[in-house]
């Protein structure tokens, strides 16, 4: 059962889940309608777990050959491909299921069209051809927001756009790190990461952008009236430091802060959902 569950990168997905938990709470419909909700939130939780799994039956070979991936389940041997992919489907079924019967169309639709994106359309073209791989492929995992608010509600609204347009620009200062820890192994496979084709010192630069970039994002909300000022402090707090790391990056020739600043890049996004949620809940009631 553990060799399933790893399967599903479990990590990811429940970041991935919380996202779209927060998508749905950001809703007044979400109070009306808790179960049908929720049953929407663990439809959508079981397509992650199936696109997270379809990537891994894809990259089984390579896998084998990273330090980081080494002791997946499929590398290792402990799941066969076999298995793999029924239980792939099983969880695709019920997935697909129960966002269809408990949520709408557009929702379901958006799902597919990041799970497809994630699962063949990254890794098996995007990945492999291009240094831009984490930039592309990274809108398929800021869609969660945007899935859990039309799950809710069936329509799209500029708040959970916005939103996905923060987790797209938080995307690349997020994994990049962890490229530039990992560049050898990435070298060896022939994965072209940014790091590798265009250089450290580039890819440092352009984290800088994309985390001046998110500030300006995450600023937005503020701005067209959609959040208020425990919003502002805390997201404008979060960035700064953020944008403050990536500068002290630039200049760490050893790269000692990469594992700081990917875990850090974590925490900020839990922190901002937090944030997000608490500041909804203060709008509403205060």
């Amino acid at each position: 059962m553990a060799s399933f569950l790893n399967l599903c990168k479990p990590k990811i997905v429940l970041l991935l889940t919380l996202t779209a938990l927060v998508g749905m709470l950001l809703t007044i419909e979400f109070y009306s309608n808790i179960f049908s909700s929720l049953a929407s939130l663990l439809g959508f939780a079981l397509l992650a777990a199936s696109s997270a799994s379809l990537n891994q039956i894809f990259d089984r070979e390579s896998d084998k050959n990273m330090e980081r991936t080494k002791k997946r389940p499929l590398a290792t041997g402990d799941i066969t491909l076999s298995q793999a992919l029924t239980f792939t489907a099983i969880l695709l079924f019920i997935g697909s299921s129960l966002l269809l019967y408990f949520s709408n169309l557009l929702t379901l639709f958006i799902t597919t069209f990041g799970f497809i994106f994630y699962s063949l359309v990254y890794t098996i073209y995007l990945k492999w051809s291009t240094p831009q791989n984490i930039v592309i492929g990274g809108l398929s995992g800021a869609l969660p927001p945007l899935i859990g608010w039309t799950a809710v509600t069936n329509e799209i609204s500029l708040l959970p756009l916005i939103l996905v347009l923060i987790i797209f620009l938080w995307t690349p200062p997020h994994f990049w790190p962890l490229a530039i820890d990992r560049m050898d192994e990435y070298k060896k496979e022939g994965v072209p990461m940014m790091p590798i084709a265009k250089g450290v010192s580039r890819t440092k630069k352009e984290m800088i952008i994309y985390a001046v970039l998110l500030l300006g994002a995450s600023l937005a909300p503020f701005f067209y009236g959609l959040t208020g000022y425990f919003y502002l402090i805390s997201t404008t707090a979060l960035n700064f430091y953020f944008i403050y790391l990536c500068i002290e990056y630039l200049n760490d020739e050893n790269n000692q802060l990469s594992m700081k600043i990917f875990n850090f890049s974590v925490r900020y996004m839990l922190l901002f959902f937090l944030a997000t949620y608490i500041d909804f809940l203060i709008m509403l009631y205060v």
